[in-house]
Order: C-alpha cells, then sequence, then structure tokens
C-alpha cells in the first residue's frame, strides 16, 4: 500500500497513515451524531492541555471520514502525508491538481479544537471564500464554527470570523488587521486617547471596543512560496491620514515627469538596474539648472530637484504601464488611479503602493492628480508577522527552489510530497529565437498546430502588454482564444476551469495562485491533454512550475515547451544592456544547427535566472535586517528609500 511513500523514509508517519485507516471502519459505522460527539470527546481533551501530536491520528480519521459523508471527497493517503508535515512545522510541496484544499482541513481542524483560532491565509479573496465555502460542510459537522475575512467584510463579520475556530482570509487581510488592533492597544495605552483616529485622519469602524483578533496561535498559509517569499519585500503599511498636496509638490513631480525624456543614458545619468536606481551625472545636473522652472519651484533647492530629476528617469525607463501597474477608473470618484500588477501573480495588488515619491512620480508620468502617501501610522513586514504565530505552517506546488530560504527565515522545513498518481507530462525541446517577433511567430504556429488537432493550449505571458499582443496575433490568425490578465480578473475562475477544453486557447499573465484547476474535457485525454508554451522565463523558476504544473495533473497526460528569445528581459535583468545585446549578436551570428551553441544559450538563460534569484533573495535578508534594526533603535520610519522598491 505504501510503495510510493518508501523514498521519503519516514516510518513514524506512514504508522500514523496506518492508524488512520484503521479507525476508518469504526467511523463509518457510526451515525451523524455519534461522528460529532467523537469530534467534541476530541475537543475536550484539546482544550484540556493534550498535545496536537497526541491528537493527530484521531483528529485526522475524524475530518476524513467527515469529508467522504458531507462533500463526497475522501482523502488519499497522500494527503494524509501532507496533513502531517503541516502539523510539525513544515511546508508540504504538492504537485498542482493534488488536492492543497482538501489536505488543509486536516490540521485547520486539529488546531482548531483548541478554540485559540486557527488561520488560513491565502493570495486572494476569491479563494479564501471559494475554499471555505467547500469546506465548511466538514467544519460544522464535526461542530466547529468557521467564517472568512474579506477585503470588504462588514465589521460586524469581520469580528464573528475571527472568533470562530477556524478563519480562512488573505495574508493581506489578517496582517493589516493585526496592524490595527497594535494601534488600537496603543491606543489604550496612551491614557484613552484615540490614536488610530488621529494616526489615520478618522475612525476605523473595524476597531470596536476590544482587538479583532486573539494572539496568533495557528496560520496555514497556501502558496506559501508567493506569500513568505513573493511578498516579504513589501511591508503591509497603515497610511497615516492623507491630506491636500501642495502646489510646489505637484508641479515638482509634474516638471520633473515633463523632462524626463531629455535625459540621455551615460552622458545625463547612470542606471542601476539591479539596484533600481539612477544618478545624475555632472552634465545631468548642469541640464537640471538649466531647465526653465516654473516661478512655484523658485523656493525648492537645488538637491530637491535632482532627486526628482532622478525618480522621473527611473519610472520613465523601468516602470511601465499595463507591465508594472495599470490606470484604472477610481470606483469613488471620477478621476483614475494607478494600480500595481504583482510581477507574480499578474493580479492588481489591491491597497498597495510604491513609496519614496515613486507612485506620485508615476501619477506624474501619466498626467494624473498626484496624491499624498500620509506618511504612516504602523508598518510590519511579511516575515514578522507569520513568525508571530505559535505554530506556523505551509503549502505550495513549488517550494523546493526556496527550501534553504524557508527554512532559515520562517523555520519551515520542505517535505515533497509524492502524486496520487505518476505524472506522465511530458516536456517538449526548448525553442531559442533571435528577436521576440520571431518567437511570437513561432508561438502563433505551435497554437496552430496543436489547435488543429483539438488539443487545448495554456500560453504564459510575463506582462498584461506581451499578453495582449499575443492575443492580436492570435486573432490576426482567426485562433479564437481567452486572456486573462489584470485587465479580465472578474472572469478568472471562469477562464481558468475552461482553459482544459477541447480546441481552447487561453493567454494568461502568470498563473501562481490562480487556485482552479485547469480540468480536461471529453476526448482531450486521448488527444495528448493540455499543452502549455512558456513565452519568457519567469525571474524566479518556480513560477514557471507553477505554469507547467498547469498540465498533468493528476496523472492525467500533457506537454509543455519554452519558446525564449534573445531579447527576453531576462537577460537584460541579469547581465545588463550592454552584455545582453552582445549575446543577441553572438546568438544571431550563430549556425541554428550548432547543437553546442543552443545549449550555451540553455544554460545562459538558466544562469540569468538563477543570478536574479539569488539577488532578490539577498534584497529580500536586507528588508529583514533593516526592519529588525529599525525596531531596535526606534528608527524613522521610511528611512531607507530603497528598500521598498521592487526587484
Amino acid at each position: 500500500m505504501f510503495t510510493a511513500f518508501r523514498k521519503l523514509r519516514d516510518r513514524r508517519r506512514l504508522k500514523c497513515v496506518e492508524q488512520i485507516n484503521a479507525a476508518e471502519p469504526a467511523l463509518q459505522a457510526l451515525s451523524d451524531v455519534d461522528l460529532r460527539s467523537a469530534s467534541l470527546a476530541l475537543r475536550y481533551r484539546a482544550r484540556s492541555g493534550e498535545s496536537p501530536k497526541r491528537l493527530t491520528p484521531d483528529a485526522f480519521a475524524l475530518v476524513r471520514e467527515a469529508a467522504r459523508r458531507t462533500i463526497g471527497m475522501r482523502h488519499f493517503d497522500v494527503q494524509l502525508l501532507g496533513g502531517l508535515s503541516l502539523v510539525e512545522r513544515g511546508l508540504a510541496e504538492m504537485q498542482t491538481g493534488e488536492g492543497k484544499t482538501l489536505t488543509a482541513t486536516l490540521p485547520m481542524y486539529l488546531f482548531g479544537l483548541y478554540g485559540r483560532g486557527a488561520h488560513l491565509a491565502t493570495v486572494n479573496d476569491y479563494l479564501a471564500r471559494r475554499d471555505l465555502d467547500l469546506m465548511r460542510p466538514v467544519y460544522a459537522a464535526l461542530g466547529l464554527t468557521s467564517g472568512v475575512v474579506e477585503s470588504g467584510t462588514e465589521p460586524a463579520e469581520r469580528r464573528k470570523a475571527y472568533a470562530a475556530d477556524i478563519t480562512y482570509g488573505t495574508a493581506k487581510e489578517f496582517g493589516f488587521d493585526y496592524l490595527r488592533d497594535r494601534l488600537l492597544l496603543r491606543g489604550q495605552d496612551d491614557a484613552g486617547s484615540d490614536l488610530v483616529g488621529r494616526l489615520t485622519g478618522e475612525p476605523d469602524p473595524r476597531r470596536g471596543d476590544k482587538p479583532l483578533q486573539r494572539p496568533p496561535f495557528f496560520m496555514l498559509v497556501d502558496e506559501a512560496d508567493s506569500v513568505l517569499i513573493d511578498d516579504a519585500g513589501t511591508p503591509l503599511v497603515i497610511a497615516g491620514a492623507a491630506g491636500e498636496v501642495p502646489a510646489a509638490i505637484s508641479a515638482r513631480y509634474l516638471f520633473a515627469a515633463s523632462q524626463a525624456g531629455m535625459f540621455r543614458e551615460e552622458e545625463h545619468y547612470t542606471l542601476k538596474r539591479q539596484e533600481q536606481r539612477v544618478e545624475l551625472t555632472f552634465a545631468g545636473r548642469e541640464l537640471v539648472r538649466s531647465l526653465p522652472h516654473p516661478p512655484v519651484l523658485s523656493g525648492v533647492g537645488l538637491v530637491t530637484l535632482y532627486e526628482d530629476c532622478e525618480r522621473a528617469i527611473l519610472v520613465e525607463r523601468l516602470y511601465t504601464r499595463d507591465r508594472n501597474y495599470v490606470v484604472r477608473p477610481s470606483e469613488q470618484k471620477h478621476e483614475s488611479s494607478i494600480c500595481i500588477v504583482d510581477e507574480f501573480t499578474g493580479r492588481i495588488a489591491e491597497g498597495r503602493k510604491w513609496r519614496s515619491g515613486l507612485h506620485q512620480a508615476i501619477e506624474a508620468k501619466e498626467r494624473m492628480p498626484i496624491t499624498d502617501d500620509g506618511g504612516q501610522a504602523a508598518r510590519i513586514t511579511v516575515q514578522e508577522f507569520f513568525l508571530r504565530y505559535r505554530h506556523l505552517a505551509g503549502m505550495s506546488g513549488t517550494a523546493q527552489g526556496s527550501a534553504g530560504e524557508l527554512r532559515r527565515i520562517y523555520k519551515l522545513r520542505t517535505r515533497q510530497i509524492p502524486t496520487n498518481r505518476p505524472p506522465i507530462r511530458k516536456q517538449l525541446p526548448t525553442m531559442i529565437l533571435g528577436t521576440a517577433q520571431a518567437r511570437w511567430d513561432a508561438v502563433v504556429a505551435e497554437v496552430r498546430e496543436m489547435h488543429a488537432v483539438g488539443r487545448p493550449v495554456l500560453i504564459g505571458t510575463r506582462s498584461i502588454d506581451q499578453s495582449e499582443r499575443l492575443s492580436e496575433l492570435l486573432r490576426a490568425a482567426d485562433l479564437g482564444h481567452e486572456v486573462l490578465n489584470a485587465h479580465h480578473e472578474a472572469r478568472e475562475a471562469e477562464i481558468v476551469a475552461q482553459a482544459g477544453e477541447r480546441g481552447r486557447i487561453t493567454v494568461a499573465t502568470n498563473m501562481a495562485g490562480r487556485g482552479t484547476d485547469v480540468r480536461l474535457g471529453p476526448e482531450v485525454h486521448d488527444l495528448g491533454g493540455l499543452h502549455v508554451i512558456i513565452t519568457e522565463m519567469h525571474e524566479a523558476a518556480r513560477i514557471d512550475r507553477q505554469l507547467i504544473g498547469r498540465s498533468g495533473r493528476q496523472g492525467d497526460p500533457g506537454s509543455y515547451r519554452f519558446v525564449l528569445s534573445l531579447e527576453d528581459d531576462l537577460l537584460q535583468e541579469a547581465f545588463g544592456a550592454r552584455r545582453a545585446e552582445k549575446w543577441k549578436r553572438l546568438g544571431l551570428a550563430a549556425d541554428p544547427a550548432d547543437a553546442q551553441a543552443f545549449a550555451r544559450y540553455q544554460r545562459l538563460f538558466r544562469r540569468a535566472q538563477r543570478k536574479i534569484e539569488r539577488r532578490r533573495f539577498r534584497r529580500r535578508k536586507q528588508l529583514l535586517a533593516y526592519e529588525k534594526h529599525r525596531h531596535q533603535s526606534a528608527l524613522p520610519l521610511g528611512l531607507d528609500p530603497h528598500l521598498d522598491l521592487p526587484g
């Protein structure tokens, strides 16, 4: 029975799985009332102080039986194995389609028995609501209460959700509510003054008389590498009260944005792409001084203008509309706003703003009204927040590449869980083309070939503008398709769920944390399953693996191919513009039949990816060290203007 597990060499877990299986016949003979009574008896043991480790076999057996009765889903043995890893402060790496949502019920129920709050953090509101709605009958059958916290949850419902035994939500909502509670407690210590109201400019209806959350007890992080690694570079910040932006400040940003195009690289400035920084040269500063300044800037110092121009050049060069951000109409005002696009998921990063004037510089670039950031009333890093939980666990389909970082920072040991059925996904030979246009032509040709036999195709792009460009080419080729990016989020679940149907073509900007399985339609299995095309390697290899994992789920057939270009941004970001151009020239001059040259370029792309991964890891370590030092030394908020920059 355990042949698939033996390579894990973990006899203790295998013995626990045997215990759970042995208890199944007796539990199946119980009535629903008796099953609930058994759960209440287990809850009494938990609240009497018995350890989670001792309760695990009985708890898991109850959850498996409750799931079979209520939602018709019985945990596979590999899912039990994944649940056991989560109980022991582990991170379970389970392949896409292996049932992480059902696996999560095991530790959530176990720690929910203690009545101290078991939290599950997902990457977005939709997944939090969907997962709880699906699994709520399991918890209810065992006598536990559950709730969900979303961005639009009303104060009374929010408090009720946190009071439940089990709470689903997003990492962002959990973190911000934690910060609001800290502000409330600080205000109570400050002679009862309304500190939250003074810092944020308005009373917080979520606050109430008491903190919303109980002391952090258990947290299970879904898509853990996305939440714990990708989001770790951006602290959670509650802004202070925003006010009117002085005319001189608005004029500074608008002046710098209007002049940014006059500055030439190397002559007027140096661009440090890896550090996301621009420095004016002597000639550049002379140009700033020679430019005609509006009268409103007469009292502004030259050093300030230099910084404004450097910031404007930076956003002009490195921050691209429909790639790094989108301009979206405001729901409350008759004007538009800048919304950050999460580079790892392709979604809108709700509630986030770039700091240190970058957000305002982009507003000026787009000729929009300049907004006030309001300063910071409270802030915490992702690392600090999750490390406050007494018990922490995570799930992901692609955590092994970040196992070292997860172990060092979060003390989470990554364990690879075997698939329920052997994967039969095929990797097709990588294609490396000289130009971006040649790459797109090759992609369209491959899509046409797959479409002709009826196979569904999923094409991954790194940015919104690339997905829109490919969409135009597919329309020109008379290939009907769907596009999933930050402009089409409302239909996300529908688009992903239908991506496996016969003849379906889907273009998606990243697939990290999309959450919905791509299930194959009738006859597609015999045609070869879903074919995935990766049009550009991501800066993190695990994001590519998340896209690849959409095919071949649960033993289904599938295939994937990388179609790359020597003009890809990855090479510039890793090696700089000059070296990337050199590699491009050499590649264009090489013989297409030269196998050694092709292998060399394959290694080049992998090397570029690893270099950027190491660079991002160093930045995350720098941010964590800075935050610790700031807390210890009571440094002013926002001291370092570079630490919150993407990249």
